[in-house]
């Protein structure tokens, strides 16, 4: 659900259902105050109050001016708003720039005001504040859309059936709490809908727009993106191309520059009371507050206040924790089905029953032989996770990938319709300064504003791009020894706890080693993520990228792909690697001739694989969360704590807006990608290997849920106000997700067919079971399964180096002389001793026709669901259909309404004459 945040119109576009509302520009000029802020979204009796607010003020002994003295967000003569803050130290040198850029700021129109800090007398604010006729006139040049009529809805045409469906829904729901997760629009009336056409603003046509106040036409954000847009083409320097507040920022001049926020966002009375006292109080209230955890967002509103691309980035988060319950719901379902079919599972029961049958030593030396039914615990486990519903929630996973892609499509284009971002382009983009510096001294003619600009020649672009993904290589190699390096830990420390003096490690070497080497690969990863971002500013800079679009895709794909090979080569490594080739008693293959490389538990090695997954997950979602709230949390703490130190506790009280907000942490330098990151690593989580893990979605879900509020409490507290960009989707990122879905299906696959038992139990059942040659797969045909899937070894085959230092007497009283272990081979008499058995290439041609058969399925239903699911809703492809032809229609009606107008007043005047032919 997103509400509608555009109150300073739609508000009111509602009073006037009938008529149209056309007001002309001498008018406004003669009823508007010339700086007053005014918004209608607000509780009536704020600082930022509608004029019959105003006569009440005054009425009171206080005028509105006096008010907005104190509330740091107007300037001195508390009239007109301040939309941008620039930040500067007197001490820097670049005193010349930022003369020549001020005095050019004021050339464009803009007022500006200086203030000193009250901390520090050496920084400086620059207030800025855009009057109407600047802003009139960027607006026009920006194609800001702005509204000028109210919206006609239709039904559309409903079927018989869908009716009835409807009513036996609306019968049911009558029996429901009604809308719980919705914000009560009762006691926040601020909520909305926006319903009104909008189109680009012309000051020709100034009289088709809906003002009735010229100084709230344009909200604060856009108003903030305005004067930002004119700030980037102002020059600070006499020579050319040297313009821009970016450059300026970069080199030093300024120190920071943002728009202000739009109050406090805490308040002594009760919001469902006394309403809000500005929109950031209202958004702390409904969307960053835990208490509405359970709520939607108010996405509307985020959008009004931070601008359509972190709209979007919240938009996208909702919809991709929403479509997760399904997923969460289906895998908590496949863990239950494990855990209630636990009793009746032959293969668990054979494992714990079989206290005869004696496995090899899984290290070399010190490794004691064990029981198989020592492994019972562990083959419970495995089944929870590796159970007859595992495949079925495999492909349910891979289709869920695509349902959720080709929804957000669809998703998206809804809230781009409602945001009027259908038809928005972006603005061609400057050019970057260091790839200008570079190179200056090339030039050739731009073929859109036919102006000459900087070249790089294609021979030093291949050249970069060839070392540029040298170095990426580079850092896969890294991650690669990482990986290589806890293989080593893995299998030296086997040995190490396997002759430990406490009896809990002992007897469980293999879990103790899977867990520290977990954990000691997650402090690996965190480590080497802080060198990766380091080498992808190097690599891309290397690059040199014209835009900064360029620049950030490119910094963005490097990034994800340090990132993604980091978090999960190891868990590659245990899937498809970890016991697959470590040949078999008497014979095993050694790393560098030395160690012995690690096997797979008795009871497969499933078990690690989720060990993997579910410490990796929890550890690294809660590092991030405590990270992006309890960084900016110490940090404001720590900058509070000094200004009270230095200035005494009461003068907090008196600092202005912006004061509070310069104090505040600036958003991350490279944007939502942090935000975006985390997530997309997590849905790899969710969706790569989670034939493994069916619980990954729940912990996704949870995280989310939390993830959510922690963003926006971030955003709305923490965080300088970020400047309202525009963007019509989350970017690159839509790709990336693409990819991972299509490398799902392929390890899913690999997952069922290789690392879990479940082709071999498969094939055993229908081939060499009780039931072979009857079509039957049930637990009674699964009967003798675990004897069968273990090859016998005679003891006196061991290598010097593999003997075990225990003869295995303290079993049976005697030595023994036969060891089990876990593979399809011939036994030690046979013709060809440990030679492979026919059963064995039974299970692997099994295998690879699985592999093929699922990927070629699921792609096939993959494709046949983005065929037959639209990127475009047909009731708003109807809508815009409409919305075009009434838009023609109204501005056909309005402009005839103009010209009957003013031949009236002609003839009024008595100036009429005759125009038209005899």
């Amino acid at each position: 659900l997103s509400y509608s945040s555009e109150g300073q119109t739609s508000s009111r576009c509602r009073q006037d259902l009938a008529k149209d509302v056309n007001i002309l520009f001498d008018e406004l000029e003669a009823v508007s105050s010339p700086c007053k802020d005014d918004d209608s979204l607000l509780h009536p009796g704020n600082l930022t109050s509608t004029s019959d607010d105003a006569s009440r003020l005054e009425a009171g002994g206080e005028t509105v001016p006096e008010k907005n003295k104190l509330n740091g967000l107007y300037f001195r003569d508390g009239k007109c708003r301040i939309d941008y803050i620039l930040v500067y130290r007197k001490s820097n040198p670049q005193m010349e720039k930022r003369e020549v850029f001020e005095r050019n700021i004021r050339a464009e129109g803009l007022q500006m005001e200086k203030e000193s800090s009250l901390i520090n007398s050496d920084i400086i604010f620059v207030k800025l504040h855009a009057p109407w006729e600047v802003l009139g006139r960027y607006a026009e040049q920006m194609n800001v859309r702005m509204p000028f009529r109210r919206k006609i809805y239709y039904l559309p045409r409903r079927y018989k059936f869908m009716s009835r469906i409807d009513k036996q829904i609306s019968r049911f729901r009558r029996w429901l709490p009604k809308k719980p997760m919705r914000l009560d629009k009762e006691t926040l009336p601020d909520l909305e809908e926006n319903d009104c056409y909008t189109a680009p603003f012309s000051q020709q046509r100034i009289h088709h727009f809906i003002i009735h106040n010229k100084d709230t036409f344009f909200n604060n954000a856009t108003r903030s993106r305005i004067v930002h847009h004119i700030l980037q083409r102002i020059k600070y320097e006499e020579g050319k191309n040297k313009i821009g507040l970016n450059r300026l920022l970069t080199n030093g001049s300024y120190e920071a520059a943002f728009p202000l926020h739009e109050g406090s966002y805490r308040s002594k009375n009760s919001i469902r009371t006394h309403g809000a006292v500005n929109h950031r109080h209202l958004l702390y209230e409904c969307w960053a507050s835990w208490g509405v955890w359970y709520k939607y967002q108010p996405l509307d509103l985020v959008r009004r206040y931070f601008g359509e691309k972190i709209g979007l980035y919240f938009a996208w988060l909702g919809w991709y924790t929403g479509v997760l319950f399904p997923a969460a719901f289906i895998g908590l379902f496949v863990f239950l089905y494990g855990v209630i079919t636990l009793d009746h599972c032959q293969v668990s029961k054979e494992v714990c029953q079989a206290t005869d049958i004696i496995m090899c030593p899984v290290c070399d030396k010190y490794c004691p032989f064990m029981r198989l039914s020592d492994s019972c615990v562990y083959a419970k486990v495995t089944h929870l996770f590796d159970n007859g519903a595992t495949v079925f929630f495999a492909v349910f996973m891979a289709v869920w990938a695509t349902v959720f892609l080709e929804f957000w499509k669809r998703r998206r284009a809804v809230i781009a319709y409602d945001w009027d971002l259908i038809d928005w382009e972006e603005e061609e983009e400057e050019i970057r300064p260091q790839f200008e510096a570079k190179y200056s001294k090339k030039e050739r003619m731009n073929p859109i504003s036919g102006k000459p600009e900087p070249y790089q020649a294609f021979a030093d672009k291949c050249s970069r791009l060839i070392v540029s993904a040298s170095g990426i290589f580079f850092m896969i190699c890294v991650v690669i020894a990482a990986v290589f390096g806890i293989v080593i830990y893995r299998v030296v420390t086997v040995s190490t706890f396997a002759a430990f003096k406490w009896a809990l490690i002992r007897n469980n070497s293999q879990v103790a080693t899977t867990g520290t080497a977990v954990c000691i690969n997650f402090c690996i990863i965190m480590l080497l993520n802080v060198l990766y971002e380091k080498v992808a500013l190097l690599l891309t800079n290397l690059e040199q990228p014209r835009t900064e679009s360029e620049w950030e895709n490119s910094f963005t794909l490097k990034m994800f792909l340090f990132q993604f090979v980091n978090l999960n080569s190891s868990t590659f490594y245990i899937a498809f690697f970890l016991g697959r080739f470590t040949g078999h008693p008497g014979a095993y293959l050694r790393l560098i001739n030395r160690w012995r490389l690690e096997e797979c538990h008795p009871s497969g090695c499933l078990i690690d694989l989720c060990m993997q997954m579910g410490i990796i997950m929890v550890l690294k979602q809660t590092w991030n969360n405590f990270m992006e709230l309890g960084y900016p949390l110490i940090q404001n703490w720590w900058t509070r704590r000094k200004v009270r130190q230095e200035h005494g506790p009461e003068r907090k009280i008196s600092f202005p807006q912006w004061e509070k907000d310069y104090n505040l942490q600036p958003m991350n330098a490279y944007g939502l990608f942090d935000e975006y990151l985390e997530m997309i690593l997590q849905f790899g989580f969710t969706t790569i290997f989670v034939a493994a893990f069916p619980l990954a979605p729940l912990l996704a879900l949870l995280n989310n849920i939390i993830e959510i509020r922690l963003d926006a409490y971030k955003f709305v507290t923490q965080w300088r106000r970020p400047l309202a960009s525009r963007a019509k989707d989350i970017g690159i990122w839509y790709g990336i997700l693409e990819g991972i879905g299509i490398l799902s299906v392929i390890t899913n696959a690999f997952v069922i067919a290789i690392t879990s038992d479940f082709i071999p139990r498969l094939v055993y059942a229908y081939k060499y079971g009780p039931c072979a040659g009857q079509g039957e797969a049930g637990q009674k045909c699964m009967v003798g399964y675990v004897n069968a899937s273990l090859s016998v070894f005679r003891i006196s085959d061991f290598e010097n180096r593999s003997e075990p230092e225990s003869d295995g007497s303290e079993f049976s009283g005697t030595p023994l002389k036969y060891c089990r272990y876990r593979d399809y081979r011939d036994p030690p008499h046979s013709l060809v001793p440990y030679g492979y058995t026919l059963q064995f290439w039974h299970v692997l041609a099994a295998r690879l026709a699985f592999i093929i058969v699922f990927e070629h399925l699921v792609f096939c239903i993959k494709h046949l669901i983005s065929y037959l699911i639209p990127d475009l809703p047909k009731d708003l492809r109807d809508r815009m259909r409409r919305e075009k032809y009434l838009i023609q229609e109204m501005m056909y009606e309005a402009e005839l309404e103009r010209l009957q107008k003013e031949r009236k007043e002609r003839k009024k005047n008595g100036k009429a004459h005759h125009n038209e032919w005899p």
